[in-house]
């Protein structure tokens, strides 16, 4: 009877465990309504992009050369911020819950399918340090054009707006410095 037992309980434990273990890999799934609501970001992203161009496009006749670079420069800054989406959404996608299954034809980018989580970690600090930038560089532009520019900051946002920018900055540069030395030890 006892052998009988312990039989039953080495056949049941498998059983759990391995049922556990797939429940467990299965909830990955739950990653992918998270990457419908980026594609919902994306979608977002693209009608501001349009309401923008709309805006600056008919005034291009009467803008100076600096309104002119500050709308360029709102543009590319949306732009970016939709190549992050881009690359959060199908490098997340694939890397942590399942292959795209697409055609691989000529026009899938070649990058999909090639970065890892430390290459998405590298691009998205990149993009946010050209974000970063780009803000700086708007603000810079509207320094001495007095308080009713539209970039206009204070003196102490502009101090915390460097400090921030150098930030990410630095931050980037560690974690690349981190991804180096990683990637120059012997894996364990």
């Amino acid at each position: 009877m006892c052998i009988i037992m312990e039989n039953q309980r080495a056949t049941r434990k498998p059983t759990i465990e391995s049922r556990f273990e797939q429940g467990l890999f299965s909830s990955r799934w739950l990653m992918a309504p998270m990457y419908l609501g980026l594609v919902v970001s994306l979608a977002m992203l693209t009608v501001i992009f349009v309401k923008e161009l709309a805006y600056y496009a008919p005034q291009v006749l009467t803008m100076t050369a600096d309104q002119g670079i500050l709308s360029i420069l709102t543009l590319i800054d949306m732009t970016l911020a939709g190549n992050l989406l881009l690359i959060v959404m199908f490098s997340g996608y694939e890397n942590f819950v399942s292959k795209l299954d697409i055609d691989h034809g000529g026009d899938r980018p070649d990058w999909m399918g090639k970065v890892d989580f430390s290459g998405l970690k590298m691009k998205l600090i990149a993009s946010i340090v050209a974000i970063s930038g780009i803000h700086l560089l708007k603000v810079f532009m509207a320094l001495g054009k007095g308080a009713d520019a539209d970039h206009a900051v204070s003196v102490e946002t502009l101090k915390w707006m460097v400090i921030i920018h150098l930030t990410f900055v630095t931050s980037g540069v560690l974690l690349a410095l981190m991804d180096w030395l990683t990637a120059k030890t012997d894996k364990h």
